[in-house]
């Protein structure tokens, strides 16, 4: 499918397996898109069932995300499931939950840092025990994963502006574009970068994705 959509792909269409999201700025323009898409699969001798298809929606759900002409937002849906998730009791628990809070770190600030007491749970070498500073990791994931921002749709080449933040525990940006937030991005530091010095943890921050 992506071969397929390669001429489209990051200009208006977005594959994952075999579902396709056209992306347009107008009506007008969202025509064109999709007369290009629907001759592409014709050509190609695809085919798409109309009963599970959508045209025309103004706000879309999309692999977990709900999008809109304001922004991106974490679906509804995997809110409550955060909200409800209980405490975890063994190590494939706090995997599970950390998948999840993965899944959504460009929505917060700061997750590697917050989740750093969890995540030495998962480390064989660790014996699990759920400490006061794990319990305080876990909640205050949920309260973040719980009240995410709306991030806002990158604009072509209209100018972007990244703000690092490095410190001996990991490294973390902020993209914005206009004064508003594209995405959150950190990670914990590897043992070996722990002795880097400041200037160097500086110059680290741009391997972040």
């Amino acid at each position: 499918m992506n071969r397929i959509f390669k001429p489209f792909l990051d200009e208006y269409v977005i594959v994952f397996i075999d579902d396709i999201l056209i992306y347009s700025q107008s009506e007008v323009e969202h025509a064109d898109h999709l007369q290009a898409v629907l001759q592409t699969i014709q050509d190609c001798r695809l085919y798409a069932k109309f009963s599970t298809c959508d045209f025309w929606f103004t706000s879309v759900d999309f692999l977990g995300h709900v999008i809109t002409s304001k922004g991106i937002k974490v679906d509804g849906q995997k809110i409550e499931a955060v909200m409800t998730w209980l405490r975890p009791l063994n190590e494939t628990e706090v995997c599970n939950f950390l998948g999840l809070a993965g899944y959504y770190r460009r929505f917060v600030e700061g997750l590697s840092s917050i989740s750093a007491p969890l995540k030495k749970l998962t480390h064989k070498a660790t014996k699990f025990q759920l400490t006061e500073a794990c319990e305080e990791s876990f909640h205050e994931l949920k309260k973040r994963l719980t009240t995410t921002p709306v991030l806002t749709l990158p604009h072509g080449n209209e100018g972007y502006v990244v703000y690092y933040d490095a410190s001996k525990i990991g490294l973390g940006y902020v993209l914005v574009q206009h004064g508003k937030v594209i995405a959150y991005a950190s990670r914990q530091l590897r043992k070996h970068e722990q002795n880097y010095p400041t200037h160097l943890l500086e110059l680290l921050q741009l391997s972040l994705p």
